[in-house]
């Protein structure tokens, strides 16, 4: 039987290569399961994230439409922007002010063609990967799909020909280029360690040595989880909407499902951060303390609880996303720039050198990289985060909110506030 060339390239197991039909048929259920998900799931957020703040801030949030939870708020929101009126100002660009909603939402959709959801799964035609595309540089494949997300930005503030747009898209390009090196940087030790650009390798080094990479590589974890904040407009990082500097920054003319794009393109991109964290540093759909799920192929029970836990794993990111917003506040602009070129680079530059050193040191004397390496990776993590959070920061140099006045210098501006404001203490208080 000829075997087409194309299915031989993308899905390539050892010396097994689906039948073609077998392979169109299931890559077709997997791109409908995968996306019809992450539609539904990115809309169901938005639900997630009323809730949430609610819960936090000691409310109910939505609980009119759909029951007592509300759970058809999304689908009435979906509603009302399709029926509002979609206006065009007549001074835009109109092809361009068309094109910038779908520029900046299709990027984060098409970087979960390569997150691989579940464990191998064996069928009677042969072994099937859960993931849509099972390329064997998707992890370079996402970071180049996800960086073209700030075109959408960029060109939705030119397009609008408004002042106060045209600088919101400055301002958000400028901060996701310089966040987005940081974030290339801080992954190239989850390279050097797995010794491979596919993230079902990546998922199986993780599961080989028995450790996570948020142990073996905490440094790089922050940097990326950091990254990740400013990539997505999230808060602390979410200076692009400039709600009360801007008029609502590169989307202040844009209506209706067009307006609606830029907020789902934002969650689409919380929800493949979320993802991305959990393969690249949390074992991926690897089922903790079991071995089972790491072998060439499983079940479908098997499979089953690996994308069960792989969910569980997402969730949990998308949790804090929702949860950093409603807790801290924002930064100023010039903190947010000084925090990605004077911290967050340098501290990924540096960590580079010091874990390949690292790395050459152990495959120098002969340790197989396993439970032993990972250790070993471990206690030198363990010493660099003491280093870098309770030696060189202490408060004063991750934080971009920090002053540079002395404690003596801030006591005395206080004294002298104090005293002119009438409030000094009186004898006998």
């Amino acid at each position: 039987m000829m075997i087409n060339p194309v299915v031989a390239l993308v899905h390539n197991i050892g010396d097994e290569v689906l039948p073609f039909w077998p392979f169109l048929v299931f890559t077709v259920a997997k791109m409908v399961l995968v996306f019809s998900v992450y539609m539904v799931g990115v809309a169901y957020l938005t639900l997630s994230e009323r809730k949430i703040s609610a819960w936090i801030q000691g409310r109910l949030g939505p609980n009119r439409v759909g029951g007592k939870l509300g759970l058809m708020q999304p689908w009435a929101d979906g509603v009302k922007n399709i029926m509002k009126e979609e206006t065009l100002p007549a001074h835009v660009n109109k092809p361009i002010f068309m094109l910038a909603p779908m520029l900046a939402f299709i990027p984060a959709m098409l970087a979960w063609a390569v997150i691989p959801f579940g464990a191998p799964l064996q069928t009677r035609w042969g072994i099937v990967e859960l993931v849509v595309a099972d390329i064997p540089v998707g992890f370079l494949f996402v970071l180049a799909i996800t960086s073209l997300g700030v075109y959408g930005i960029v060109l939705a503030g030119w397009a609008s020909n408004n002042k106060y747009a045209l600088l919101g898209g400055l301002r958000s390009s400028a901060q996701m280029v310089s966040y987005e090196i940081a974030m290339g940087m801080s992954l190239i030790p989850v390279l050097l360690l797995s010794g491979n650009v596919t993230l079902s390798q990546i998922v199986n080094q993780q599961a080989s040595m028995h450790l996570w990479n948020v142990l073996t590589l905490s440094v790089s974890f922050f940097v990326f989880l950091v990254a990740a904040f400013a990539e997505t407009n999230r808060l602390p990082f979410d200076l692009p909407e400039a709600e009360s500097e801007l008029i609502a920054g590169y989307h202040t003319e844009y209506s209706a499902m067009k307006f609606s794009m830029f907020p789902i393109s934002e969650y689409a991109n919380m929800a493949t951060s979320s993802a991305l964290m959990a393969t690249l540093f949390f074992g991926g759909w690897d089922i903790p303390f079991l071995t089972r799920d790491n072998t060439l192929a499983v079940s479908w029970p098997w499979a089953l609880l690996s994308i069960v836990i792989f969910g569980l794993k997402t969730l949990f990111f998308l949790f804090v996303f929702i949860w950093i917003r409603w807790t801290l506040p924002r930064f100023r602009y010039d903190q947010l720039m000084s925090l990605g070129w004077k911290i967050m680079l340098p501290t990924a530059l540096a960590y580079i050198v010091i874990m390949a050193s690292v790395m050459l040191g152990l495959d120098y004397v002969g340790l197989e990289r396993g439970i032993v390496y990972g250790l070993a990776l471990l206690g030198v993590n363990a010493v660099l985060v003491i280093i870098l959070f309770f030696i060189l920061d202490r408060g004063r140099i991750i934080s971009p909110a920090y002053g540079r006045a002395t404690p003596q210098q801030i006591g005395r501006l206080r004294a002298v506030t104090t005293s002119r404001s009438h409030l000094s203490p009186q004898p006998g208080d």
